[in-house]
């Protein structure tokens, strides 16, 4: 926060209670013509007004191949222990559309690494981030300009 008010950059605090209970903020992302949303780390599941208002325009990241090794509590270090202890030989980063369920939207983008015998949940974690910043700047881009072409479509 303390950058973006450096950097002259708007920021909305979302409020759980609110965020859950009320408009799910669309109102205020409408006002500040949003349309495209972008999550990282966002761990609660996105409300149908939400979901309703921004149709396949809400894009999220998961440190996993999905299917497998999402859904409520996959996250973080829970999924790469789940991974090492399944003894999966990959695994990797996907990136989908956010729809009514955990980790479950359309499949975009996926990038995979290779899960050795001496991996930890943090080594792990560790390539996982690599893939991370490696691609998702780029699926965001594709994104955007995706949705583009389909306004300028209509």
């Amino acid at each position: 926060m303390d950058i973006a008010r450096k950097e002259g950059i708007e920021t909305l605090l979302i409020e759980k209670e609110t965020f859950f209970r009320g408009g799910a903020y669309v109102d205020e992302l409408k006002k500040r013509k949003i349309d495209f949303i972008v999550l990282a780390g966002f761990l609660w599941k996105a409300p149908d007004p939400l979901l309703e208002a921004f149709p396949r325009s809400i894009i999220n990241i998961h440190p996993a191949l999905l299917p497998k090794y999402g859904g409520k509590g996959m996250y973080g270090s829970f999924v790469h222990e789940a991974v090492i202890n399944a003894r999966e030989e990959t695994s990797g980063i996907t990136i989908h559309y956010v729809d009514e369920q955990y980790d479950h939207g359309d499949i975009i983008f996926q990038a995979n690494c290779r899960v050795d015998e001496t991996d930890t949940p943090q080594t792990l974690a560790q390539k996982i981030h690599t893939l991370e910043h490696e691609h998702y700047p780029r699926v965001i881009e594709m994104e955007i300009n995706r949705q583009l072409a389909n306004l300028a479509d209509h």
